[in-house]
């Protein structure tokens, strides 16, 4: 069904002049000049087919049928600036969407995020978790972070943020037993990860100690490893960049300073149609800038 409406123009007039009572307010209140307000109004009751002012010299007051008009039009005007504000509010703000490894998500990029909420308002980050290869993940997406190297056809990567692998536990476990060398890792609980079974084998053959026999404990997921580490349940080989904070804030130590072992090279994956996208080269520059201390460090 078509709306009849009036013209709208006459209707925002009409609704500043009986607001604020005079024709002469509105038309400071408008950038216009009182002419043009006495016309808008006249062309507005003249579509109506009756007055919404009487006129009394100089002064203009409602009628009542102007009165009843005014409150049905304010509530109105309000409704429609109150929507145009929402629908402004939602084309300033963007969304990205990333898709990250669990364990990178939970202990490195989650972390640092505020930082760049903070520097990028008006970006919104939606984060989904998976540690499937690009080419094989079902949500949609605009960046994708994954360790190691991989080749999805069409994608650009970008290089941001290298580590190495190191012994890593809490403070209080070395309280209790003292680490001085790597012989004395045997009054200590090993932890392992189901899904990188070799790490601490290939760790004490670096050391030239391949034989060393000590308590394990083996968890199937990473994340949950260095969670273990942290409580205090044993040692766990630690990728650096990921538990840096925790480094930082007490919460882990390396109670050696090597050797290392080779971890991962974490790259951003964006499609190549989509790379010069403000929003998410905005987000890219921010890895490789966040990335570069850690990695330096």
């Amino acid at each position: 069904m078509s709306r009849r409406l009036p013209p709208l123009n006459a209707v925002r007039v009409f609704e500043a002049a009986a607001r604020l009572e005079s024709f002469t307010a509105a038309a400071e209140e408008l950038f216009v000049t009182h002419g043009a307000v006495s016309r808008q109004v006249a062309q507005l009751e003249s579509w109506l087919g009756h007055d919404l002012f009487e006129r009394r010299g100089r002064r203009v007051v409602l009628t009542a049928l102007g009165r009843s008009y005014l409150s049905e039009v304010s509530a109105a005007l309000d409704r429609l600036a109150l929507a145009t504000a929402e629908q402004l509010k939602a084309s300033r703000q963007q969304v990205i969407r990333v898709n990250a490894p669990t364990t990178f998500a939970l202990r490195w990029l989650l972390p640092q995020l505020s930082g760049f909420q903070l520097t990028h308002p008006s970006i919104e980050v939606r984060l989904n978790t998976s540690d499937e290869p690009i080419d094989r993940v079902r949500e949609p997406f605009d960046v994708a972070i994954r360790g190691g190297e991989q080749k999805p056809a069409g994608y650009v990567v970008t290089e941001f943020l290298t580590e190495v692998r190191l012994p890593v536990c809490s403070p209080k476990v070395l309280q209790a037993h003292p680490i001085h060398e790597v012989s004395d890792l045997a009054q200590h609980t090993l932890l392992h990860t189901a899904t990188y079974p070799e790490l601490w084998a290939q760790w004490l053959a670096a050391c030239g100690n391949p034989q060393l026999s000590a308590q394990s404990l083996q968890l199937d997921h990473f994340y949950l490893t260095l969670q273990a580490a942290i409580d205090g349940l044993g040692i766990a080989m630690g990728p650096t960049a990921l538990v840096a904070l925790d480094v930082k804030e007490g919460r882990l130590v390396f109670p050696f300073e090597g050797p290392s072992l080779p971890a991962w090279r974490y790259g951003c994956y964006v499609h190549n149609a989509r790379r010069e996208e403000p929003a998410i080269a905005a987000f890219v520059d921010w890895l490789r800038e966040v990335g570069a201390r850690f990695s330096a460090t």
